[in-house]
């Protein structure tokens, strides 16, 4: 399940995070580099924002077009200006556990932001996650609690089901949306099952959806990409050249290719010692629907 042509699109990122195709580019934030950046399919870069006081993630754009930003240590959601600069969106330091990560924006500006339940980096005390749902006009509400550390969002192409990456669960978790935002009939859309080279634990990070609703996923601890079917059978597995995967995208004119962030090591502080981040690219069969 692993022979199909690779292209590195872009090297020598710190570690990329939150990729999203928007408007014929791939958009994500250069974590431990402090900006956010696209790309075309040819390596083209733009710094499209500046994140200097912390750590961006998930990405997003509210329905006029202005992108958003989550802003993981200090807790906020933050949206881009005019004059290119970040402004606070939302401050979510009063309800969030952790640190912020993976989000996702519905068509009509509601963000849904999860909460992973502890800091990422400096570890501490791991209690349950949840997701946030942020209003357009900035106000939020509890969409989702007692997640088991919510990772990747995806929104189903009608935008009436929200799947949720659970990566301490190693699952895949389905929710009904309504038109007000919230969540509801909370099941299991895919149990994950691990490679039979590696660790026996599939985490999930970052997710996205293909037309046949499949979820690929991204496995930093088994080391891999893997395509999950509704239920949870691999179809597909990769391996990115020793490096471990932590998103990916299905982009492209076609979005037939599975776009893919990868990098030597998640610490911090073994990332900052090189910039070893890259993004993959794998052509694919099955397009991708949906947000991402």
């Amino acid at each position: 399940m692993g022979d199909v042509e690779q292209r590195r699109i872009i090297e020598g990122l710190w570690f990329a995070e939150g990729p999203r195709w928007h408007e014929g580019r791939l958009w994500f934030s250069d974590m431990h580099g402090h900006r956010v950046i696209s790309t075309d399919l040819k390596g083209d870069l733009r710094t499209e924002a500046e994140m200097n006081d912390d750590e961006p993630s998930g990405l997003g754009w509210l329905a006029d077009g202005r992108l958003l930003v989550v802003a993981m240590e200090t807790q906020q959601l933050r949206r881009r200006t005019d004059d290119g600069s970040l402004e606070v969106h939302a401050d979510l330091s009063s309800v969030a556990r952790g640190s912020l990560n993976d989000m996702i924006v519905a068509s009509d500006g509601i963000a849904y932001v999860g909460d992973m339940g502890h800091r990422i980096q400096d570890g501490g005390e791991r209690r349950p996650g949840q997701t946030i749902a942020v209003r357009g006009n900035g106000s939020w509400f509890v969409a989702a609690d007692d997640l088991e550390s919510p990772n990747g969002h995806i929104l189903t192409p009608d935008e009436r089901t929200l799947l949720i990456a659970e990566s301490a669960a190693a699952r895949v978790t389905a929710f009904d949306r309504a038109d007000d935002g919230t969540l509801s009939n909370r099941r299991v859309y895919a149990a994950l099952h691990p490679s039979a080279e590696g660790p026996q634990f599939a985490p999930p990070d970052g997710i996205c959806l293909d037309a046949e609703g499949a979820v690929w996923v991204a496995d930093p601890i088994g080391a891999r990409v893997f395509r999950a079917l509704p239920g949870g059978e691999t179809t597909h597995e990769y391996r990115i050249d020793g490096l471990i995967p932590v998103a990916c995208v299905l982009g492209g004119a076609d979005r037939r290719t599975l776009l893919i962030c990868a990098a030597a090591d998640w610490r911090r502080d073994e990332v900052r010692k090189a910039p070893s981040g890259i993004i993959a690219a794998i052509d694919v069969d099955i397009a991708g629907v949906g947000r991402p």
